[in-house]
């Protein structure tokens, strides 16, 4: 393993001691995201850069050169290592139904993952062996969900006294996975094993003050969450063929590709800390703390209760010219009504999502022109949101643009600096709705020296 792929690994393992030890640690909101106080939070994007910028493809795509978390099929078709990290930043514009607007900022560390091929491409040219069968493992850890928002709500009881209702809640589930794939000739089979794990804080206050009382009450709720999950998935690639000059008949190099990844229910299980109470003042003034009262109304103490997060199904198809076009469509849909949360019940929906993309590239062994050699990537997709306000779900709708950058690394390796540019809309009209623009850089670190077996003669 040379001096890069140690550092690679290195960098994974304390990257993650590092995000754990960091997550425990959060006790503010980053960010403020409403609607993350239904459910587990808002969901995260679980695709790397390279394909966020086609939208998300992920059940039909495979890359040589790319990690595929979502289809561990796709690993059957990787004929590298491959270190891959991100970054991202994101600018949503808010608008409540009554008007109101307010600009919110956020960004953090995107995912980490190594992934790498159990059949080395060197050796094979060595042996001059075509490869029929392929294999391929890959360890990550990318965040699940996110909860994050700060509400105030004032509500006038009187001409003299108002409530005041203050809601916030940190924290998030992350997904630490291992997966494997193996590809025979076109076909290609892969399963996840995967690591549930996350700490949810949610605390609510009601405020009721005027000139003869003054108390609150003082909800707060804490959820540490961990499961197991897993999905399994399938590829097949029909290559188009035609005779070459010797007469044989071979692959021109033109196919179409088709995935699909599913899961089914997977159980998790929670322990909470409950700690509701009331404070007041027999004088009604907060401004004396020596008059104030507390009455403890629930103390709970590591609560074990149980849950289950949704089957899912997502099948996609491309049409792929190597080294120039990739076409691609894909639909996911989720039960998300089988929801359970013992710790936090929420009443969730149904949810699909209807994704399409393109990557081109105009001339991938141009050798004076670098921009013929990078990869440009386009997207648009539509989905709704297991959420929902008085019946109606929530909706997504966004257009995405990528691209790939290709690096030639010191030991001559192809690797990438990917970007990625998202923007949509998101949420309810009548509630609220947000603008939104997200940015990515992602980082693919490639070689092909892992598992090389070096011949003297």
């Amino acid at each position: 393993m040379n001096t890069y792929l140690k550092t690679s690994l290195f960098a994974l393992i304390i990257g993650t001691l590092s995000s754990i030890e960091h997550l425990a640690a959060q006790s503010e909101p980053t960010y403020n995201s409403p609607y993350s106080i239904l459910g587990i939070g808002d969901l995260v994007d679980q695709q790397f850069a390279a394909s966020q910028g086609m939208a998300g493809l992920s059940a039909a795509y495979h890359d040589p050169f790319h990690l595929n978390p979502l289809n561990p099929a796709s690993l059957g078709w990787l004929r590298t290592t491959a270190f891959e990290t991100a970054v991202f930043g994101n600018f949503a514009q808010q608008e409540a139904s009554n008007g109101q607007t307010d600009g919110v900022w956020s960004g953090n560390l995107n995912y980490m993952a190594l992934g790498f091929t159990l059949r080395n491409p060197i050796n094979e040219a060595l042996d001059r062996i075509i490869p029929t069968f392929g294999a391929g493992m890959m360890f990550s850890l990318v965040p699940y969900s996110n909860v994050s928002y700060d509400i105030e709500v004032t509500s006038p009881l009187s001409e003299s006294l108002n409530s005041i209702g203050a809601f916030q809640g940190t924290g998030g589930t992350y997904r630490l996975n291992w997966g494997t794939g193996v590809r025979y000739k076109t076909f290609s089979f892969g399963v996840n094993l995967g690591y549930l794990f996350g700490r949810i804080n949610n605390t609510r206050r009601v405020f009721l003050e005027d000139e003869t009382v003054y108390y609150f009450d003082d909800f707060a709720d804490d959820i540490n969450l961990n499961g197991f999950i897993w999905n399994i998935g399938l590829g097949y690639d029909y290559e188009f063929k035609e005779v070459n000059k010797d007469g044989e008949l071979k692959p021109n190099g033109k196919k179409i590709a088709f995935g699909a990844y599913f899961n089914t229910d997977n159980s998790f299980n929670t322990d909470s800390d409950r700690l509701y109470r009331r404070v007041y003042s027999i004088t009604g003034s907060s401004t004396l703390p020596v008059d104030l009262r507390s009455d403890t109304i629930v103390n709970e103490v590591g609560v074990g209760r149980s849950g289950t997060l949704p089957a899912a199904f997502t099948f996609g198809a491309s049409y792929i010219d190597e080294n120039k076009l990739l076409v691609g469509i894909e639909y996911n849909a989720t039960l998300w009504s089988n929801y359970q949360n013992e710790a936090k019940p929420d009443q969730l929906n149904n949810i699909f999502r209807i994704s399409a993309g393109v990557e081109w590239v105009p001339d991938f062994l141009s050798y004076n022109n670098y921009l013929e050699r990078v990869r440009y990537r386009l997207g648009a997709f539509y989905q709704n949101d297991p959420r929902s306000f008085d019946g109606e779900q929530l909706t997504k709708l966004g257009a995405t643009f990528g691209m790939g950058l290709p690096l030639i690394l010191p030991n001559r390796q192809t690797s990438f600096i990917n970007i990625a540019l998202e923007g949509g809309r998101f949420g309810l009209q009548d509630v609220i709705t947000e603008n939104y623009i997200k940015f990515t850089l992602g980082f693919t670190l490639n070689d092909n020296s892992w598992f090389f077996k070096r011949k003297f003669d």
